[in-house]
């Protein structure tokens, strides 16, 4: 089977990478290891994801935002970072509207994201689907998928995970760090209003997090060593509330558990690559940021953008879309962009996650100079409403001058073939 370009991976990246590319006209084939039921209804799986206005933007016109619940969709008004019981704290605002972004359950994204690649004509879905061999080569690209199905593409687009087999098939190595610690994530009802603030809270051997949803709801996150945080998942219900209430030192008043628990491995991603012969990398095949910006998924959308404008690029004209300068171009912008805030937040992590004095020292001076300077205050307000890299044009305008471009073309949405 022949397509323009063919994805390795379904998660939200992927699957908003598939609806981007089909708008230009594009073919592509979609392959993903979970069955279409996962797809058409994932689960709940405790991650609340911080968005900030580009992806909104992005999301609108990739006709995903609007599949989302509204009241689903929780404003972030301000963030507090914290450390231990000091009294300095720094406290971000928007320079600008009423809020820093969005914050939105994951799995009600993944949904939303598939629920518009049903209806964009020109995708096919192999899903329940595993790779048994790749190629990527001057002549093309080409998978064996193991029951026996072959497809061929112009370009291939790695786009399953921070461990991405593709990744590792084709060559690519990547840095991984081991954070040695887990997050627990979950959803808490509590006494006390959060005022739609954001809270990371840096304390002795633990992080935590407050995602304000509404007003006396919050994903809560916890960040601890592994077996403590399975250790914490496993309370029962009134031990698990009472623990989360004395880790937040009583500021939540009295707190419940309002959903079910989660717990992840915090690892660290950056590609040596983020493109090959053929290939692009997306998502967190590219760069898996620790969760502690919330950025992950942002980064994922700004390559969605940076590859869709690299692909229209080939359209308008009339070049390969495995053209190599095209992907140095995408590589280039994508690495420049997510370099910054990848190296900053290694950063971060590692000056509040260490307990030794000189640390600590540093930190706390660190925080009561930053929450006095408006320039500091500022520029974190701009990273947390925007990845401030956008160079990419919004794809409504790239599918407005391919519409020129070729002129009158039936648009009408089909659903995915599988």
């Amino acid at each position: 089977m022949n397509h323009d370009v063919a994805i390795v991976g379904a998660g939200p990246v992927g699957l908003c990478m598939a609806r981007a590319l089909a708008l230009q006209g594009l073919a592509v084939a979609l392959v993903e290891r979970q069955p279409q039921a996962a797809l058409a209804d994932p689960a709940f799986d405790g991650r609340e994801i911080a968005l900030t206005h580009a992806s909104v933007r992005l999301l609108r016109e990739l006709d995903v935002w609007q599949r989302i619940p509204e009241d689903e969709a929780f404003p972030l008004r301000t963030a507090r970072v914290m450390d231990r019981e000091l009294p300095h704290e720094l406290h971000v605002r928007p320079e600008a509207g009423d809020r820093l972004g969005d914050l939105v359950p994951n799995h009600l994204i993944r949904r939303a994201a598939w629920q518009a690649v049903r209806d964009t004509a020109g995708i096919d879905l192999h899903a329940s689907a595993t790779v048994a061999s790749i190629h990527a080569g001057a002549d093309g690209a080409r998978l064996q998928l193991a029951d026996g199905t072959r497809l061929q593409a112009r370009l291939l687009v790695a786009a399953d995970s921070r461990y991405s087999e593709t990744r590792r098939a084709l060559g690519i190595g990547a840095e991984l760090h081991d954070f040695g610690r887990a997050m627990l994530v979950c959803r808490i009802r509590h006494e006390l209003p959060h005022g739609h603030a954001a809270w990371e809270w840096f304390g002795l051997g633990q992080t935590l997090a407050l995602l304000p949803l509404s007003e006396q709801l919050a994903g809560a996150v916890v960040t601890l060593p592994g077996e403590q945080a399975r250790a914490l998942a496993a309370m029962d219900e009134a031990a698990f509330a009472a623990d989360l209430q004395r880790r937040y030192g009583g500021r939540l008043g009295r707190i419940e558990l309002a959903s079910s628990r989660h717990v992840y491995p915090l690892v660290a991603t950056w590609a040596h690559r983020f493109a090959g012969t053929r290939l692009a990398l997306a998502g967190d095949a590219a760069v898996g940021m620790h969760p502690v910006t919330a950025h992950g998924f942002n980064l994922g959308l700004a390559s969605v953008e940076r590859l869709s404008d690299v692909a229209g690029s080939a359209l308008r004209q009339r070049r390969d879309l495995g053209d190599a300068a095209l992907l140095a171009r995408y590589e280039r912008r994508h690495r420049h962009g997510c370099w910054p805030l990848f190296q900053a937040t290694r950063a971060i992590v590692g000056l509040y996650t260490d307990d030794r004095l000189p640390a600590r020292w540093l930190r706390s001076a660190t925080l009561r100079a930053s929450a006095a300077l408006p320039p500091f205050r500022r520029a974190l307000a701009d990273v947390l409403t925007d990845d401030g890299a956008r160079d990419a044009p919004p794809l409504q305008r790239v599918r407005s001058r391919l519409a020129r471009m070729r002129g009158p073309r039936d648009t009408g949405a089909e659903t995915v073939a599988h």
